[in-house]
């Protein structure tokens, strides 16, 4: 007997979904990849903070010169360096003294040049602040004739509008004279030591008997031709060479024309 034919299976239907999955698992990595660099963006900023000054205090040392890098969160770069610049010092007592001085100094040459400028004698007088203080420095050719130490009539007035815009500080003054290389020699000159010096002298007289100065705050001294502004081989040199410099001291000058005489 011949066996019945057994009936074919039918064959499954292919799943044409199954790309889902796969999609599905691609999203799913994508999202988890954002959400990584999303947190990866956010910095705690006081944390962050933290850690700079622990660096800092760690590497730098009392006077830092290099600027610092300081790093901050940004959402959509994520970390970035800041350039922080570092603090600067404080300055000392000494320094902001000398500042503030320095800046008087200026203002007291301001006012000497503006009133010299309504005389009309600026050009015999020159005005100069460095560490010393102020420097007035009276030429030869406006105040004095030529190998004499007197000053001449005509230059009182001026030497009036000095004093008196000098008055009213206490800082202490020391009258320098000065000449050029040219020998002088005469029976009451025999020298430029003596003249530089007489000089100074007459100023000196002049500022205490005309306008009350204070002799303990005054000194005098002359350096003949050794203490040159210029060069005194040619004739505009040599003018500028003979003068008499009233110089307004400084806290650091002043002291040390005191320890020149004991400390007095």
């Amino acid at each position: 007997m011949s066996r019945p034919k057994r009936k074919k299976a039918h064959e499954k239907e292919p799943n044409l979904e199954r790309w889902l999955v796969s999609y599905a698992d691609f999203i799913t990595l994508l999202f988890a990849v954002f959400v990584m660099l999303y947190a990866m963006s956010i910095v705690d900023q006081k944390k962050m903070e933290e850690v700079q000054a622990s660096i800092q205090s760690s590497f730098s040392g009392p006077q830092t010169l290099t600027p610092a890098l300081k790093v901050i969160g940004n959402k959509d770069f994520g970390l970035i360096p800041e350039v922080v610049e570092p603090p600067v010092p404080p300055q000392s007592q000494e320094e902001v003294s000398s500042a503030a001085e320095a800046q008087e100094f200026s203002q007291i040459k301001q006012d000497i040049q503006n009133n010299l400028q309504e005389y009309g004698g600026k050009n015999e007088v020159q005005l100069t602040v460095n560490e010393r203080g102020l420097v007035i420095s009276l030429k030869e050719a406006g105040f004095f004739p030529s190998g004499t130490a007197q000053v001449q009539p005509g230059a009182l007035p001026l030497l009036d509008k000095i004093a008196t815009s000098i008055s009213r500080y206490a800082n202490t003054l020391r009258i320098e004279g000065h000449t050029d290389n040219v020998p002088v020699k005469s029976p009451t000159f025999p020298s430029n030591w003596e003249l530089s010096t007489a000089r100074a002298n007459s100023i000196v007289h002049y500022l205490m008997e005309k306008h009350g100065f204070m002799g303990a705050k005054l000194s005098v001294t002359g350096y003949g031709e050794y203490r040159p502004i210029a060069d005194n081989a040619t004739e505009e040199g040599r003018k500028l060479n003979r003068r008499v410099d009233i110089v307004m001291l400084s806290r650091k000058g002043a002291q040390g024309e005191a320890l020149k005489f004991g400390g007095q």
